[in-house]
């Protein structure tokens, strides 16, 4: 049987769905393993959300995980995710990108090495920190696994130092769109989203609370991209909780960011709300799967995002280069 440890991994349950002439009938189910209680398990597969009760389930087992995705389809996720929160000044090193927002989120501040910097790695990676020392700031590179696991292998021979590990993780928006299992109910359950072109003052005010300010590169990386809307939840007069999303990728990929709730309001279903109507939204502009970036040591954002259906496409290290 699942034990707690399971979660997070892909199973294959074998469920009895009905008796006929005094025998069990089954259905297999194959997905991600996102809740499992005493009464129920709830995979996340193909076709949505399975909620399983316990009673039901003849045998359950993880089983291996699907194939890593292709280096192409590292590359085209990281590139829809740079044009999702782009960064005001820009450099390039052959397809390699170099960025910077006066210091504001690792994301924006790195270099991305992707592709061909069109010279030797080495060469490669000096020219990184000129461009950074340039500047003023601290050189950082965003090295996807495992595609940018050489160049990993030379920042480690130059006592590079590494940041925990960022979780890049999708699921299809449709998955996302259905409707979200009601809260708790409580003072918050009339709360109402609302979706805008550009951010209230208060919506930027819980973002420089959670990102530690708001530079005016902050503003850039925030609204300059052509399709984007800002989630408002307000409650009480008050707005409780927030959410940004992007269309990017050539109309491919809803991008989640910034998805925050109040201490008070927390809890009580705000989150998934949010990205419901997000996703939504990205469903109505043709996009077809979602992604988002979390650090893997949130466990309670990546434990919400597991229950939703998202799962983990690949992973990325923040490098920085030493003092």
């Amino acid at each position: 049987m699942l034990r707690q440890q399971d979660v997070g991994h892909r199973i294959v349950v074998r469920r009895i769905v009905g008796i006929r002439e005094g025998r069990p009938q089954f259905s297999d189910a194959l997905g991600e393993l996102v809740e499992l209680s005493e009464t129920h398990l709830t995979l996340a597969t193909a076709k949505g959300q399975l909620r399983v009760p316990v009673a039901q389930v003849h045998r359950a087992k993880r089983v291996p995980p699907t194939r890593r995705p292709t280096a192409a389809a590292v590359v085209a996720l990281e590139r829809a995710a740079d044009e999702a929160w782009p960064a005001p000044t820009r450099g390039r090193l052959g397809d390699w990108l170099l960025r910077s927002a006066e210091g504001w989120t690792g994301r924006a501040n790195s270099a991305l090495p992707i592709g061909d910097p069109d010279r030797p790695l080495a060469a490669a990676v000096d020219a990184v920190e000129r461009w950074y020392a340039e500047l003023g700031q601290p050189a950082l590179i965003n090295t996807p696994l495992p595609l940018a696991a050489p160049v990993g292998a030379e920042l480690d021979a130059r006592g590079w130092s590494t940041r925990p590990p960022t979780l890049v993780q999708t699921a299809p928006l449709t998955l996302l769109a259905s409707p979200p299992t009601p809260g708790p109910a409580g003072e918050w359950g009339g709360a109402v989203v609302e979706l805008a072109t550009t951010p209230s003052d208060e919506w930027l005010a819980i973002a420089a609370g959670r990102k530690g300010g708001l530079p005016d590169a902050a503003r850039h990386v925030l609204t300059a991209v052509e399709q984007v809307r800002f989630a408002h939840v307000y409650a009480h007069g008050a707005l409780v909780a927030v959410g940004r999303a992007t269309v990017t990728g050539q109309g491919r990929w809803l991008g989640l960011s910034l998805i925050e709730v109040q201490p008070a309001a927390r809890r009580q279903g705000l989150a998934g709300r949010v990205i419901h109507e997000l996703a939504s939204w990205g469903v109505s502009c043709g996009a077809t799967h979602a992604f988002l970036q979390v650090e893997q040591r949130n466990t309670a954002a990546v434990t919400l995002y597991q229950r939703l259906g998202l799962v983990t496409h690949h992973t990325y290290l923040t490098r920085v280069a030493p003092n």
